[in-house]
């Protein structure tokens, strides 16, 4: 029998943010030869970036790779601004946002993201989401990317709890498949609706959904 949850672990992105990083190079095509959707194709899932979001590079050799890619004729003070304007909030992601403030009554939250150190710094400033939780994982920081089982055991690890203890929402399948691999609880977030039914089938306690403000 599965014990108590103890801990509410939530994804960042198309969770508490959604983002959209073809709006990012929609904005570099003009500074090289190549369309949005070769840009996107070509870099956002690259090997340069899974090492930059794993902390393993600096921004600047960052961008220095996407440069060369691309063959970008953009400096790096232009190049910020347009790889961080991404970010927007939706009304689902407002009402994830009171869900967690909600539970923070009766559980710890925490957060689980693959994010880089630019994002993260952009983030801060102009989206208050980290505030609210007790607890917030980045991978720049660990060291590991999602769905890497080391950064599961890390924050594990870190929280002082069993797997079973957690429950894990993130939007990407493949994420929470690793994570339930280790013996922690969850779902793949769709919505608000399916994300509150999917707590409640856990035994999560929180205001019924009608009532958490929503904006």
């Amino acid at each position: 029998m599965a014990g108590q949850i103890k801990v509410v672990l939530f994804d960042l992105g198309r969770v508490l943010v959604d983002f959209d990083h073809l709006r990012s190079a929609q904005r570099m095509a003009a500074f090289c030869s190549k369309t949005p959707r070769q840009i996107y194709d070509l870099f956002f899932e690259s090997s340069a970036t899974i090492a930059f979001e794993a902390g393993k590079i600096t921004p600047e050799d960052f961008y220095l790779q996407v440069k060369q890619m691309l063959d970008l004729k953009l400096s790096y003070v232009s190049f910020e601004p347009i790889w961080n304007d991404i970010f927007f909030l939706s009304v689902k992601n407002r009402s994830v946002f009171s869900l967690v403030n909600n539970l923070r009554a009766n559980y710890k939250t925490a957060m689980l993201s693959n994010i880089n150190i630019l994002h993260h710094e952009y983030l801060k400033k102009n989206f208050p989401v980290f505030g609210v939780f007790d607890k917030v994982f980045l991978s720049f920081q660990l060291g590991f990317v999602k769905p890497d089982k080391e950064i599961y055991n890390l924050v594990i690890r870190d929280l002082g709890v069993s797997p079973q203890e957690i429950f894990y929402t993130d939007d990407r399948p493949e994420l929470v498949k690793s994570a339930k691999s280790l013996g922690i609880r969850g779902c793949v977030f769709t919505d608000f609706g399916q994300l509150t039914s999917e707590l409640r089938d856990n035994g999560i306690i929180f205001m019924p959904p009608e009532k958490i403000p929503r904006f």
